[in-house]
């Protein structure tokens, strides 16, 4: 039995729970692989029953856990409490209580979809398979100091401060090159070293590290020509590493490319178990309970996880697959317009069926 803490959290991922079991049943029938799903509350929920965001027996059964699966956090009904106590900040204390440091985002578009991207037809019309992986842990996000100070005049100014250490990048840039190497071995490093010392210093790091790895082609790109290449031409891209900040608005980026969240998947992961997975969507409050959320990016969440903490290559595929058949049978959720629209639960049972 594997331990999955479960986490749903708020909007569409109370929808979203019932299909997750209806795929661990599932795959326990099909391949005698057992998950233990531990349901726990976060984000807006946990606020109104237990008054914080990330409940201390939240996070405790999440440590000992084979991984966590986290649906969606956040609504209006908390948009006005302090920072400390809106859904977001349980997401964000999650991630740095697990000592995650990549965030692992595919952008895949199916074939079958390419009606959705805001690229031209031509562009995307064998679809796209792009892997971005942003580092968690450092640079302008959690540099010190930071802050916003009052001078001597009355006039404020405002600081935050960049830094990277070498060894964060090398066992971040690793990951890439790992990954590269069971794909199509082509890994694209984005940096601003024109300008930035600290993406100096990353570029010096990555190219070093390349050495090792022989058989992958590295590019080296500036992060405002990253952006451009990515609609110019995204199939030149395999797998993308990057720092925080850039990792952060690359990342969104290519989810417009696919035209909807409801169809991305996360992982985020660290130098031990559990990692977290989580889809890229929102909790979509305004068609929570309506049986209108797109199944999709947690159905590849569960996938992902699979493949990352579970070692079932197998399963995963199985799973992406079957999504796939899918939509080549023209069946979608709203957001995916497609010939046939059906609900969240009639298209994860179709999917349930071409498993």
């Amino acid at each position: 039995m594997h331990k999955v803490a479960f986490l749903p959290g708020d909007g569409i991922g109370q929808d979203l729970k019932e299909i997750v079991k209806l795929f661990r049943d599932k795959i326990d029938e099909k391949y005698s692989f057992s998950l233990e799903l531990n349901e726990l509350p976060i984000g807006g929920n946990a606020i109104d029953s237990f008054g914080d965001p990330l409940p201390a027996d939240t996070l405790k059964e999440c440590r000992n856990s084979d991984a966590v699966l986290l649906i969606a956090v956040g609504g209006p009904k908390w948009d006005n409490n302090p920072p400390n106590l809106r859904p977001e900040a349980g997401l964000l204390k999650i991630r740095k209580s697990l000592d995650v440091f990549c965030n692992i985002r595919p952008i895949k578009l199916s074939k079958h979809l390419t009606h959705l991207s805001c690229l031209k037809c031509e562009t995307v019309d064998k679809g796209l398979d792009i892997v971005i992986l942003r580092e968690l842990t450092e640079g302008l996000y959690f540099g010190e100091p930071r802050g916003i100070y009052t001078q001597p005049d009355g006039s404020k100014v405002a600081i935050n401060t960049m830094s990277y250490s070498s060894t964060t990048i090398e066992k971040f840039a690793k990951i890439g090159f790992n990954l590269a190497s069971s794909r199509r071995k082509n890994l694209t490093s984005i940096d601003k070293a024109n300008v930035l010392e600290n993406s100096r210093l990353w570029r010096e790091v990555v190219e070093n590290l390349s050495k090792s790895y022989p058989e992958i082609r590295l590019n080296h790109l500036y992060v405002d020509n990253a952006a451009l290449q990515m609609i110019y031409d995204p199939n030149q891209f395999d797998v993308i590493i990057t720092e925080n900040l850039f990792g952060d608005i690359l990342s969104d980026e290519g989810a417009a490319l696919v035209g909807s969240l409801g169809l991305l998947p996360s992982a985020s992961i660290g130098d031990k178990k559990p990692f977290l997975y989580e889809p890229v969507h929102g909790s979509a409050p305004s068609i929570a309970g309506k049986n209108l959320a797109n199944p999709i990016a947690t159905i590849f969440s569960i996938a992902l996880m699979f493949r990352l903490s579970f070692e079932r290559e197998d399963i995963a595929l199985d799973l992406e697959n079957a999504v796939e058949k899918v939509l080549e049978m023209k069946i979608g959720t709203a957001d995916l317009k497609m010939k046939n629209t059906v609900g969240t639960k009639e298209f994860a049972n179709e999917v349930l069926k071409n498993l």
